[in-house]
């Protein structure tokens, strides 16, 4: 099969390329998928230049990566399952987690996976899985969202500010999102009541105080965040890329976690849980037409280095995806 592959850390253009290599294997509790499509999560090139280190120490390789195949969000057919999978079987359309969907064919374990939203193509519903888990349970599970609350997204037009958004309107919110200025009129179309340009206005403009707020962009200092939240206001970070080689923007999430105990305000960040039942949630969502995935640019397989490379630098309103 024809895959994107890589034995060492680095970026894009210099250690990805195209290659010919044999499906993978799955095991007794996997299947393997006819990959249609492939989202581009930020966890994508993390995991490529093996950065911040402490993601080498975690299993994924400390002098090379262990998997040679990058890729996770996917969306295609069934082709093979284990023999312990009981829900799904070959010519199942589905989207979800996999091991390298970078390929023509991948291997995802069965309970990362659901059925592909009817009203979604595959190159729509690859983009969902990574992105809106994140957006969902960071609303929901540890911003513990309350219909009519005030909420602030900031990097709203990003790959899990375009879904936290709309989630958050299905969820009844208020929803103030944060964004460039060329990114404004699209935020505003995926639901946002309110729209801050940051390159333009201040957070703190007009005095007003949120319930929660949702920070998966920029790099806002605590104090800064703290002082356009409500005093029991909640934050929650998932994201801030800062470059830094052990932390990469992880300072904040440890300065929240440490500070949240002794303030009335909720501080804090997380990692998203990978499961089936939250992506039949978002499903459900989808399918409802409450959320759409927002897509950017679609590249073929062999220009994966140019579309990571996109997306790292920024440029892209809501996700890019790989149509192989």
């Amino acid at each position: 099969m024809t895959a994107i592959v890589q034995d060492e850390y680095g970026e894009a253009a210099d250690v990805l390329r195209l290659e010919q290599i044999d499906r993978p294997e799955i095991g007794d509790d996997e299947v393997l998928l006819r990959v249609h499509a492939a989202g581009v999560d930020r966890g994508v090139w993390h995991l490529m230049a093996g950065l911040p280190y402490p993601i080498r120490i975690a299993g994924y390789g400390v002098r090379a990566p262990k998997h040679a195949v990058r890729g996770r969000e996917v969306a295609g057919c069934v082709e093979a399952v284990g023999k312990d999978v009981t829900t799904l079987q070959p010519g199942d359309e589905v989207f979800g987690i996999a091991d390298g969907s970078f390929a023509e064919y991948a291997r995802a374990r069965a309970d990362k996976l659901a059925p592909k939203p009817a009203n979604l193509t595959f190159e729509q519903a690859a983009v969902v899985p990574v992105s809106a888990l994140t957006a969902l349970q960071g609303l929901r599970d540890h911003g513990r969202m309350q219909p009519g609350q005030n909420v602030l997204i900031i990097g709203a037009s990003g790959g899990v500010g375009t879904f936290a958004v709309q989630i958050a309107k299905a969820l009844g919110a208020q929803v103030t999102g944060v964004c460039s200025t060329a990114k404004v009129e699209m935020v505003r179309s995926i639901g946002a009541d309110h729209v801050i340009d940051y390159t333009h206005g201040d957070l703190a403009e007009g005095g007003k105080r949120y319930d929660l707020i949702l920070d998966t962009g920029g790099h806002r200092s605590l104090a800064q965040l703290r002082r356009v939240l409500a005093p029991r206001g909640t934050l929650v970070i998932v994201g801030s890329e800062t470059g830094g080689r052990w932390l990469g923007g992880m300072e904040r999430q440890i300065g929240a976690l440490m500070l949240s105990p002794l303030v009335g305000q909720k501080l804090g960040s997380f990692l998203a849980s990978e499961n089936r039942d939250d992506l039949l949630a978002l499903k459900q969502l989808i399918e409802a037409g409450q959320v759409t995935p927002a897509i950017d640019r679609t590249y073929p397989l062999s220009e994966v280095p140019a579309a990571i490379q996109y997306m790292k630098d920024g440029h892209a309103r809501g996700k890019v995806v790989i149509a192989v």
